[in-house]
């Protein structure tokens, strides 16, 4: 700032031979301020992103300062309640896995053309025998699903959900109520939630798939036994 205001006050003065030219403040601050603008004072200067990293760190070293007086054991303390914190993070997400969107199940279950329910529990064992459990276990739960409308226990309606279904066959088949709502949340994890079918859970859906096809529908078996009543009190 001296060199600066010096050359300044020589340059409006004139040469270093002649007397010093005694000027006022205000003009001499006015033409430091122009020397300085000059870009070779600038050239070492830090571009825009680097004073933003080092803004940056200087307030992350100030907020981690913070912390660590205000956590017991200062810095090494404030390390363990992070490195505690992580943990605890990656345990949860190692248990329950990618969080699902809310709009995830809102999807509908066939987004295709319209097939069989043989025609999906055909595509379902090509998966399975390849090991693709995630696409196998969706056309397994597309199979499950089309041959309940196909029974007409399930009305063939476009843009239906899993979640869906197994409620509207849980009143049908009472019985299976548990194993189908299970079957839709497996199909919703895979399809929307980002996780990873196995073997066991593909089984457990194929076994759903053959025990509702040798199921009667609770009102069947309602109707069955009105009929028979009404046949003894008729015989009487």
């Amino acid at each position: 700032m001296l060199r600066a205001t010096d050359t300044a006050v020589r340059a409006a003065g004139g040469s270093g031979d002649e007397p010093p030219v005694t000027i006022s403040r205000d003009p001499a601050r006015e033409a430091a301020r122009r020397e300085l603008s000059k870009r070779m004072y600038h050239e070492n200067d830090p571009g825009l992103i680097q004073r933003a990293l080092n803004a940056f760190w200087d307030l992350l070293d100030k907020l981690f300062g913070t912390a660590a007086a205000a956590t017991p054991g200062g810095a090494v303390g404030l390390l363990a309640v992070i490195l505690f914190a992580i943990l605890v993070l990656t345990a949860l997400w190692w248990r329950l896995g990618t969080p699902r969107r809310q709009a995830a199940s809102a999807a509908a279950l066939f987004d295709d053309r319209p097939r069989s329910a043989a025609e999906h529990r055909a595509t379902a064992e090509v998966h399975a025998a390849q090991g693709h459990w995630n696409q196998a276990v969706q056309e397994r739960m597309r199979a499950v699903v089309r041959s309940l409308e196909e029974r007409t226990l399930l009305d063939a309606r476009p843009g239906r959900t899993a979640d869906e279904a197994a409620a509207e066959a849980g009143r049908a088949l009472p019985a299976h109520t548990d194993r189908l709502r299970a079957s839709a949340r497996e199909f919703d994890d895979v399809t929307y939630g980002g996780r990873t079918a196995t073997r066991e859970a593909y089984h457990r859906l194929t076994e759903l798939d053959h025990d509702l096809e040798r199921t009667r529908p609770a009102h069947a078996d309602s109707s069955a036994g009105t009929t028979h009543g009404t046949r003894e009190g008729a015989a009487e």
